[in-house]
């Protein structure tokens, strides 16, 4: 008998990474080695307890799971990557594959697709929920709209986009620091960033290109 798939959890919700421990504490062919509430400790964890396999939340206090993706895959190129995320914008998609990803799985997705997935690209293959695999494929088309990562947002970094949907959604510089686990001044410098990069001065013009991109609904 192969042993089991050693799994870390990095999820800033601590109901969601009770959910993932739920599903796959349920099989034995799964053990998960360590969880992760932020993204600046999974590196470390990762060194300390080994696992195959890193199921990774996008959006989290500190490093965004795009940034730690890079970093494992620099540090610990064997460790495969587990995208879970309630967002599937294609700019998301996009970054978290270049990023080194090997795998990316919507949140609502059913129970039975997380042990799939995670048997999936730990056994080297790749995973992606139906929806986010249909984004891919029209990238590789070249079919992106004007919504999408070659457009207005394509020069903004992850926490840039953070940030921007923040704003969009009416959240104080403090809120969105409390939110992202970083400092309000972190959060200005992001917005002053945004404004530089995307050529607008006002938040009302931030909110309307985060809605007509997609970046919001």
């Amino acid at each position: 008998m192969s042993p089991p798939i050693r799994v870390l959890v990095a999820d800033d919700h601590s109901v969601v990474r009770q959910g993932i421990r739920h599903v796959l504490e349920g099989a034995e062919e799964f053990t998960i080695v360590a969880e992760a509430e932020n993204g600046n400790e999974v590196a470390e964890l990762v060194a300390q307890s080994k696992p195959d396999v890193v199921v990774l939340d996008i959006s989290m206090p500190g490093l965004s799971g795009i940034e730690v993706t890079a970093v494992l895959r620099k540090r610990f190129p064997k460790c495969r990557v587990l995208i879970l995320s309630m967002y599937d914008n294609q700019e998301y998609v996009l970054e978290a594959v270049r990023s080194g990803a090997h795998g990316y799985l919507l949140k609502d997705t059913a129970a039975d697709d997380l042990a799939t997935a995670i048997r999936s690209i730990h056994s080297g293959e790749a995973f992606y929920s139906p929806p986010i695999a249909a984004k891919l494929a029209a990238a590789v088309k070249g079919d992106f709209s004007d919504k999408d990562d070659t457009g207005e947002l394509a020069s903004l970094t992850t926490r840039e986009r953070e940030v921007l949907r923040g704003i969009a959604r009416g959240l104080t510089n403090k809120d969105i620091a409390t939110q992202l686990g970083i400092s309000p001044r972190t959060v200005e410098t992001h917005r002053e960033s945004l404004m530089r990069k995307l050529g607008i001065r006002h938040v009302a013009g931030l909110t309307k290109l985060a809605l007509e991109t997609g970046l919001i609904g």
